[in-house]
């Protein structure tokens, strides 16, 4: 291969990777509101372990009787397994309690700050560098 052709090739390259879209990241802002945090009590329904953010999702009874499922959002598969924790660490039927920040736009989805097991062990839940109260 000439100079030319490694040139034309280190260019072509260049190209397509600063072309493909960027995967970014959200900040805690954008999606959650700092002035509605919510705490509940519930009943771990399933554990989503993706990324960038793993998937806590909740059934909680109101008061009324009615359940209702919850989307909680923690911090990355990987920070959440340095702390200790794992795919096992919440079967479907743990109760918890969970501390966080609910949706800007009202749904039941909330990001996570703390999550408190019945024996009273608690798990951070985010990321230490997330831009979030």
């Amino acid at each position: 291969m000439n100079r030319r052709s490694t040139i034309l090739a280190a260019v072509t390259f260049a190209t397509i990777v600063l072309a493909a879209p960027a995967h970014s990241h959200h900040a805690f802002a954008a999606e959650f509101d700092a002035n509605q945090p919510v705490h509940f009590t519930g009943v771990v329904k399933r554990m989503q372990w993706t990324n960038p953010h793993a998937w806590i999702f909740v059934d909680v009874t109101q008061e009324d009787g009615t359940v209702e499922e919850w989307a909680i959002e923690a911090g990355t598969p990987v920070v959440l397994f340095r702390r200790g924790f794992t795919k096992d660490s919440l079967a479907p039927g743990t109760e918890i309690v969970v501390d966080g920040y609910r949706a800007k736009d009202g749904s039941r989805r909330a990001n996570g700050r703390d999550l408190t097991f019945a024996d009273g062990r608690t798990l951070f839940l985010r990321d230490q560098n997330a831009n979030a109260p």
